[in-house]
């Protein structure tokens, strides 16, 4: 009599894969791509940079710029900060085991609960719940830097080591937002800042780290693409309460037009250059990656901007014409200015093609005073710096082939 061999079922399902070792990977691994748990965390951190954009539109449109601003650029770092240091780890040591994924998702947990503490920190400049998330999400990553050194030996043994310290050194410093009086508190986030920063400089000044230059590349294009993304639901979403309520289709129909090709020309702009090829070193790559902290909060302050240049002309936002535009020329000309320094000008050959970003950040600038026609008149400008730039490529490509 001969046994019947088991249905397939759970019990026949491959078990997990097994933890591992978490070693440096290759910087010349081919294939090197963003796998699902990074796009997982990259969309979960856009909530954290929904709520500082929402934070940012009441300042604004309230009259208080010089403090919202101020406001959103803490809580702007503070979130830009802790997705660098997930997003350069991961791009030397992801081995993604059960471990590995655990870790990140405490990460994510983390920035969660930043997220619930933005509101809190705009109107009541309380940083409580802030500082948790952020606490949650720099003990799992030291926990991630302390698996790496007990991995490894020597040199990369001494670096893990030293990110691990200057990490929880760097936690440690930010209890400073909320023991120290209210007027130390923009000090003492300049200073900590300015140490965050310094920690990679730091760690890796015996040890480059073995960062995959496509891989960081193509994982800032794609946080950009979500932020950019957050940016067209928010302007669609103030668009559709301003028609729904107000019925003011004529008013809107060009602040949407305009912020539609802003947003469009943004992308276009960034992606337009392979930037990978440029990132050959820890001098180059870092200051890259960290001008992204203008690039990325800029691309996210035109959302906010268009938010408020609806409500202005709804009759919601007590601000004048012109502040109201400013709202979306101002982040709109970083955003150019920053992409064609940290991007644009290492592919860009002669006065005429180096000349495009920063004569449209200009004339961005001065659309500020057009009147109700200002974010059409900008997107329209933007729109145009694209058509010139492919134009003047399109030119170089046949001169090159002559």
């Amino acid at each position: 009599m001969t046994s019947t061999p088991p249905a397939p079922g759970p019990a026949s399902a491959p078990p997990p894969p097994p933890l591992r070792p978490m070693v440096a990977r290759g910087r010349d691994e081919e294939h090197r791509a963003a796998t699902p748990l990074e796009l997982f965390f990259d969309l979960c951190f856009v909530v954290a940079v929904a709520q500082a954009g929402v934070q940012l539109v009441h300042a604004l449109a309230e009259g208080h710029p010089g403090e919202g601003i101020l406001n959103y650029a803490m809580v702007f770092f503070a979130i830009w900060w802790a997705w660098m240091n997930f997003t350069w780890f991961a791009s030397a040591y992801d081995n993604d085991d059960p471990l590995y994924r655990v870790v990140t998702l405490i990460q994510i947990a983390g920035v969660l609960v930043l997220a619930a503490g933005v509101s809190r920190a705009f109107e009541d400049h309380d940083f409580v719940v802030v500082w948790l998330g952020y606490l949650i999400m720099r003990l799992a990553l030291i926990a991630q830097w302390l698996r790496a050194a007990a991995s490894t030996t020597g040199a990369d043994r001494r670096t893990a080591l030293r990110y691990a310290g200057g990490v929880a050194l760097c936690q440690v410093g930010w209890l400073g937002l909320l023991v120290l009086p209210e007027g130390a508190r923009a000090w003492t986030f300049l200073v900590m800042a300015i140490a965050e920063m310094a920690v990679p400089t730091f760690a890796e000044r015996e040890h480059t780290t073995s960062w995959h230059p496509h891989h960081i590349a193509e994982r800032y294009g794609l946080f950009t693409i979500i932020v950019l993304g957050e940016t067209i639901a928010a302007a669609t979403v103030a668009v559709k309460s301003g028609v729904d309520e107000n019925d003011a289709l004529g008013e809107l129909l060009p602040i949407a037009i305009g912020g539609l090709l802003l947003v469009f020309a943004a992308w276009w702009i960034y992606f337009v250059v392979p930037i990978h090829g440029h990132l050959r070193s820890n001098r180059q790559a870092f200051l890259w990656g960290y001008g992204h902290y203008l690039i990325l909060g800029s691309a996210a302050a035109i959302g906010a901007g268009i938010e408020v240049a609806v409500e202005q002309a709804v009759g919601k936002a007590h601000i004048s014409e012109t502040a109201a535009s400013a709202a979306v020329t101002v982040p709109m000309a970083v955003y150019l200015l920053t992409v064609w320094l940290l991007h644009s000008r290492h592919f860009k050959v002669g006065l005429a093609q180096q000349s495009v970003l920063p004569v449209t950040a200009a004339a961005v600038l001065a659309s500020t005073f057009a009147g109700r026609w200002a974010v059409l008149a900008a997107g329209v400008i933007a729109a145009l710096a694209v058509a010139t730039g492919v134009t003047l490529t399109a030119r170089m490509v046949r001169a090159e082939r002559a």
